[in-house]
């Protein structure tokens, strides 16, 4: 039996993961959600915001990276429109800006919020820190147009809005580092409030940020995302990926222990 288990098929468990992921998704669980104090933070941040605040969403991941924090943009964003805190959108990455602008255009019809008042896309701009640290100074030196090609004067909401010091929190969405880089060169020089939503596996480097106070609060994969569609009522993509993901995380862990205890257990046997 142990030799057995020692040279399991790695066909079979091939099987077994597709089976965790198949199954959750015709028959969908609802597993209980307990929100975590870092994204408490952030949605408690946001909903303190009086009306006409502003925050800057920088959606600094690709296609690839879109399954986890697409639900956590778009949660946000319905926060933001449904308190009437206005958003500003732009990006560091190059492959990004068509995917942000159809989530922000998606979300914004349904909260029937309107572009140029409740919200602005500004795209992307090459140069990462020097953007950054150019917006401190005068948004409009970097972006001159929006997305659609609008100058930035003639866009009634980026009237009052010069540099950071008309921006409330900036949410960094990254599957990268740019969140170091917002900390670093946006938090430190212009001592601006950040929080951040990151893709699982980088999630860990970012803990030490939340320990110093440099992040206002911090969305994990698609735990985070669960966290907040709960926390705003709608549950959806991220509530759905969690529920999908959880089963294989089980499963996996399943067979490293029994993998370690047939390991240790022939090992014995054999000494």
């Amino acid at each position: 039996m142990l030799s057995k288990l020692m040279n399991l098929d790695r066909r079979l468990i091939f099987i077994f993961v597709a089976l965790a992921v198949i199954i959750p998704t015709l028959l969908p669980l609802n597993l209980p959600i307990n929100v975590s104090e870092p994204t408490q933070k952030i949605y408690d941040y946001i909903d303190a915001l009086p009306a006409g605040s502003t925050i800057m969403i920088a959606f600094d991941y690709g296609p690839s990276s879109l399954p986890e924090l697409n639900p956590m943009a778009k949660a946000v964003l319905r926060h933001c429109f449904d308190k009437g805190v206005r958003v500003i959108g732009m990006t560091l990455y190059p492959f990004a800006p068509t995917l942000a602008d159809t989530l922000i255009t998606e979300v914004a019809e349904e909260a029937g919020a309107v572009n140029g008042e409740d919200y602005v896309f500004l795209g992307f701009r090459p140069g990462g820190e020097q953007v950054m640290l150019r917006m401190g100074i005068s948004i409009g030196s970097v972006f001159e147009k929006d997305y659609t090609n609008t100058p930035l004067t003639e866009i009634s909401m980026m009237k009052d809005i010069t540099n950071y010091g008309q921006i409330d929190l900036i949410l960094d969405l990254a599957s990268g580092s740019t969140t170091d880089l917002w900390i670093t060169y946006v938090n430190v020089k212009y001592n601006q409030q950040i929080a951040a939503g990151v893709t699982g596996v980088i999630v860990s480097n970012m803990y030490p940020y939340l320990q110093t106070n440099q992040l206002v609060g911090l969305m994990p994969g698609y735990l985070g995302a669960s966290e907040y569609e709960k926390l705003i009522g709608v549950p959806e993509k991220g509530t759905q990926g969690i529920n999908n993901a959880s089963p294989v995380h089980v499963l996996i862990l399943g067979l490293v222990i029994i993998g370690n205890i047939v390991f240790f257990i022939q090992r014995r046997r054999e000494g």
